[in-house]
């Protein structure tokens, strides 16, 4: 498993070991800012173009790319504009950053000055440092039209400052091999001080539909997602949906990295991985025991031969379909998600296998025959 939940010695992930000896040395300013940690590097920043303003008062909130624990993948979260939560505020991008041997996610959040989003060159107006893409002036919000896409018919409030982006940088973390290498300022870290405000409801409910958006994910769109960025939040159909032009950079999806890190090791349907083997029997010296776990071994095995079985069906069924669209992309789209789904099917069979391992190997209860010593 490439984003790896390797434990320690105690049976903790070591991942969340490092997170929270992470957590301790943070500044009650920041702690709330941290959340998940991953060994995987995140895609480049694709190449997008951003959708019109919608009206005024309406803030742009870059892309980004997020992780999805329960499907083990990167999935893009579209650029969009959000109605800032008060006037004066301002909202300061998340980051992906390197800590320890792993990414750290650290969460945006809106305050009166723009704070440290890891030096990421997020486009729009946050170029790595600050934001150019409009100000605060008397409780209204200015547009600069150099860099924020408004329609000045309907939003008058603007001004016109070039800014120099000729040099852009698609990587998306901040540290480690090939990251940014960017730390925060005196006044950036004065901001991270200043009263926050988290993401408000309507960025959280845009992140969450993007998650439940297959085609964003980054092995089925290697780094290039159908919807890059939105003119509303949540409204992914329509005239204000952009797509990526084309990719930030090259990106292996992590299902596609075995375990010796070479490309395309991992099964890619269910019929391609091992034969289940039956479980041994148990033998905990408490007869008792024994049969309880040997029902439970065997409740277990049955419902893995029916997962594999019934995602083994589903996936030659699309294979089927996918081979009569006639379409290359269409089956490479539907493999690289057969394969997706196997490595996810495996691992959390191997998962539940090591638990039923773990339990066999516990002491037996004392009283009633207890394990032979």
């Amino acid at each position: 498993m490439t984003a790896r939940l390797l434990r320690t010695g105690f049976g903790v992930p070591l991942r969340i070991l490092m997170f929270a000896m992470f957590v301790l040395c943070l500044s009650t300013a920041s702690f709330a800012r941290i959340g998940v940690v991953i060994a995987v590097a995140p895609p480049p920043i694709p190449i997008y173009e951003q959708p019109v303003c919608p009206g005024d008062g309406y803030l742009w909130t870059p892309g980004y790319w997020a992780w999805g624990d329960d499907f083990d993948d990167y999935y893009w979260v579209p650029g969009t504009w959000i109605l800032a939560p008060e006037p004066g505020l301002f909202w300061t991008p998340g980051y992906w950053g390197w800590v320890g041997d792993s990414f750290a996610w650290n969460e945006g959040y809106w305050g009166p000055e723009v704070g440290f989003y890891g030096g990421i060159s997020y486009g729009f107006g946050y170029f790595g440092v600050g934001f150019v893409g409009g100000r605060w002036d008397g409780g209204h919000f200015f547009y600069n039209r150099a860099v924020s896409n408004v329609n000045v018919t309907v939003i008058h409030n603007v001004y016109n400052t070039t800014v120099n982006t000729t040099v852009i940088n698609h990587v998306s973390y901040n540290g480690g091999n090939g990251g940014i290498t960017a730390r925060p300022t005196p006044q950036e870290e004065a901001a991270a001080r200043e009263r926050h405000v988290g993401p408000v409801a309507a960025q959280t409910q845009h992140a969450q539909e993007a998650r439940n958006n297959p085609q964003q994910r980054a092995s089925m769109n290697q780094g290039r997602p159908p919807i890059a960025a939105t003119a509303r939040s949540g409204d992914f159909k329509g005239e204000g949906v952009t797509r990526a032009t084309e990719a930030g950079g090259h990106y292996e999806a992590p299902v596609n990295r075995g375990g010796n890190g070479a490309r395309g090791s991992a099964p890619t349907h269910v019929r391609d991985l091992p034969p289940a083997e039956r479980p041994a029997a148990p033998n905990t010296g408490n007869a008792k025991m024994d049969r309880k776990l040997e029902k439970q071994q065997q409740k277990q095995y049955a419902q893995q031969q029916k997962e594999r079985d019934k995602l083994q069906k589903q996936q030659e069924k699309e294979d089927q379909k996918a081979a009569r669209q006639n379409s290359d992309a269409a089956r490479q789209q539907t493999e690289q998600r057969h394969a997706q789904q196997t490595q996810q099917l495996q691992q959390r069979h191997q998962q539940q296998n090591m638990e039923m391992q773990q339990r066999m190997a516990a002491p037996a209860p004392r009283g009633g025959g207890e394990r032979p010593r």
